[in-house]
């Protein structure tokens, strides 16, 4: 299963629920690997220094000499290698324009890869450009994470389409795995009304699993761990490893 983690919308924690997602998959034994497909390189460094590797998948995926299998890392999480970023990635749109494959890049380039992992967990920019694009190509699956704020849904409509238009020109077996509700506020009256309205919305498409506002969660990245080892008894690593196993049993229903 390829999982493209997917919201054009910034701060709803797509880095977040990429690296513990990706974590709790391997955490429960699945070979893993994180690709990071966002400039701002979050999701690396929430495992590496930030001049830790010397290529990234800007090199793999403007270069046909590098393969990506020679860019990945393996971290210090058992089972979960990733696909390091870097701030090269932004220039990524200008490098690729004219050119005839430039949204089925990361497809091509992961094709054979892939068959390694277990599963592959794709973070995307906060943005609907070529590189989620790319990850929605490459994919099998795509999660939307939606915060369970007063603008949850905006936009939310753009990426449903960009999804159907993927589906019915490049990636036919592209399917949306789930709605995501993130950064949910237990205290507030108007988080839980945000989260009717979401769940109203896409009724069984959102995950029973819901990620609170975690203190731990916000820390864990500084460590360069995954809230799994860093707050293991935490409500964040509980509720990402509850998240795994939703994953997994509607993947294998889907």
């Amino acid at each position: 299963m390829i999982v493209a983690i997917a919201n054009q919308k910034g701060g709803v924690g797509k880095t977040t629920t990429a690296v513990n997602l990706a974590a709790s998959l391997a955490a429960r034994g699945h070979s893993t690997l994180l690709v990071d497909l966002d400039p701002q390189a979050n999701a690396t460094l929430s495992f590496l220094e930030r001049d830790g590797h010397e290529q990234t998948i800007y090199d793999a995926l403007v270069d046909p000499k590098v393969d990506l299998k020679d860019v990945l890392v393996a971290t210090r999480v058992k089972n979960l290698d990733i696909v390091p970023s870097g701030i090269r990635l932004a220039k990524i749109e200008p490098k690729l324009a004219g050119e005839i494959d430039a949204f089925y890049r990361l497809r091509d380039r992961l094709k054979d890869l892939a068959r390694g992992y277990d599963q592959v967990v794709l973070d995307t920019p906060p943005m609907l450009g070529l590189l989620t694009v790319n990850a929605l190509v490459a994919a099998t699956h795509v999660i939307i994470p939606i915060q369970s704020s007063y603008y949850a849904l905006e936009g939310a409509d753009d990426l449903l389409e960009t999804v159907e238009k993927i589906k019915a020109h490049a990636n036919p077996n592209l399917a949306i795995l789930g709605v995501l509700i993130t950064l949910y506020d237990r205290r507030t009256v108007l988080a839980r009304d945000i989260s009717d309205r979401i769940r109203g919305v896409f009724g069984d498409r959102v995950f029973t699993t819901v990620i609170t506002k975690s203190v731990r969660l916000e820390e864990s990245p500084a460590y360069k761990e995954p809230v799994l080892s860093f707050a293991p008894h935490s409500s964040g690593a509980q509720q990402y490893r509850e998240l795994a196993k939703e994953v997994l049993r509607r993947g294998e229903r889907s």
